[in-house]
């Protein structure tokens, strides 16, 4: 592995069970994240992103492929590979009868980092007023922000992180983010994966779109929009109905090949489309020809959402099913 790469890893595998209810939750993935960068891992429910992270972090043996972690191999280092990471999962692992402070001295104790580490780390995470207070009497973001503290006790290279801001606000959502681009800035590699889009748009400097159980597409957010082109969005006046709304969806599906999104409140139908120099004044054209009112048509960049939906397997075979 290069000095450049904090996780490498190719054609990594891994199966659970056998015959024919066997599942192959990984197969064959390549990663390529660079030191001291935010990747974000995204993906369909059961695309494998979980069981990735398991596989580099050494909690599980993969069946077939290679990886090495902050410069060591998962297979035949996996203890160096420990000593190099840290580990954020979707649920907080602290004790609840224990203070947060006494929380962090005892991930102190256990992994042989300085005592005073578990104090920078409150000051750092602004938990020194509930430092003393059993961690159960948390809010949820601060249990998050000692969770996150708990995996830095012994500064690692690699921070991988699972889904950190589950359930909570957008305070305590916004104060995961400052700590992530923080650490990032630091030197930090960060491994996120994550169910909102808005983060890894957020935060990740690249972003691996996976698609069971492999790397489909991957790039900066940027550009991963590209690729899909721009949104086209139609405006119908309130007073058109319904059908004047669904005639518009017809419209946009024809020219497009894409499955429109409508909004009936709204009262939008927008559709993703490659050439919007050209589909849009067609579109318009082919709404007058039918008769159907028009009160806007705009263009604008696609969001990570759409682009997920555009991209992932599972959307197309939702489409198919609905077709």
């Amino acid at each position: 592995m290069t000095s450049t790469y904090a996780v490498l890893s190719e054609g990594l595998e891994k199966r659970f069970g056998s015959g024919a209810k066997a599942v192959h939750a990984v197969r064959g993935l390549d990663l390529a994240v660079r030191e001291g960068t935010v990747c974000g891992l995204l993906g369909p429910n059961g695309a494998g992103k979980t069981t990735a992270v398991r596989l580099l972090t050494t909690l599980l043996r993969p069946d077939a492929g290679t990886a090495r972690v902050a410069g060591h191999d998962i297979m035949s280092a996996p203890d160096a590979v420990r000593r190099s990471i840290g580990v954020a999962g979707q649920y907080a692992s602290v004790d609840g009868d224990l203070t947060g402070r006494e929380n962090l001295r005892l991930f102190a104790r256990l992994l042989r980092a300085p005592r005073s580490r578990a104090d920078e780390l409150i000051e750092r995470f602004a938990l020194a007023d509930a430092a003393d207070r059993p961690a159960r009497t948390y809010s949820g973001g601060m249990r998050r922000r000692l969770d996150l503290a708990s995996s830095l006790i012994t500064r690692p290279a690699v921070l991988f992180l699972d889904e950190p801001t589950t359930g909570l606000d957008p305070h305590s959502r916004n104060a995961i983010w400052d700590a992530v681009r923080e650490l990032a800035r630091a030197g930090t590699t960060v491994l996120l994966t994550t169910q909102y889009l808005d983060e890894a748009d957020q935060l990740a400097d690249e972003i691996v779109l996976i698609d069971e159980g492999r790397a489909a597409h991957s790039g900066t957010p940027a550009e991963l929009k590209a690729q899909i082109g721009h949104y086209a969005e139609i405006v119908v006046p309130d007073d058109a109905g319904e059908q004047a709304l669904h005639a518009a969806a017809v419209v946009l599906d024809q020219l497009t090949g894409a499955r429109p999104r409508l909004d009936p409140e709204k009262r939008t139908v927008g559709a993703v489309v490659l050439d919007p120099a050209v589909t849009l004044p067609r579109v318009v054209r082919e709404l007058d020809a039918s008769g159907v009112p028009l009160m806007d048509a705009t263009l604008r960049p696609p969001t990570l959402d759409e682009v997920f939906l555009r991209l992932t397997r599972t959307h197309r075979k939702t489409e198919e099913v609905a077709a």
